[in-house]
């Protein structure tokens, strides 16, 4: 059933589809690279968490959104998650390929 405002929105609603869409698209780039780092992290005994890394990503995103007027704990927030998932990602590639 339609609400009264959903007219008014739709626009709106459907420009923000297009902007996650977008973002799917960015994230899949990203975990394809993710996959690549696994594989050499691998063949080289590099640890899948690096901290010092972490901290620089994290930060830069948060440093970055700060400048579009964007809350950066929010995005600090966004980033950790993220990151475990890479980091994740990365330890199963890593367990698959026999050098976790």
């Amino acid at each position: 059933m339609k609400r009264p405002f959903d007219n008014l929105l739709s626009e709106y609603r459907d420009r923000i589809d297009q902007v996650d869409s977008e973002i799917i698209a960015l994230l899949e780039k990203r975990v394809g690279i993710i996959r690549e780092v696994a594989h050499i992290k691998a063949e080289h005994d590099i640890p899948s968490v690096i901290p010092v890394r972490v901290d620089e990503v994290r930060e830069r995103a948060a440093s970055m959104a700060a400048d579009r007027d964007i809350d950066p704990q929010v995005i600090r927030e966004i980033y950790a998650r993220l990151i475990q998932y890479s980091c994740d990602l990365e330890d199963e590639i890593k367990n698959k390929l026999g050098a976790a």
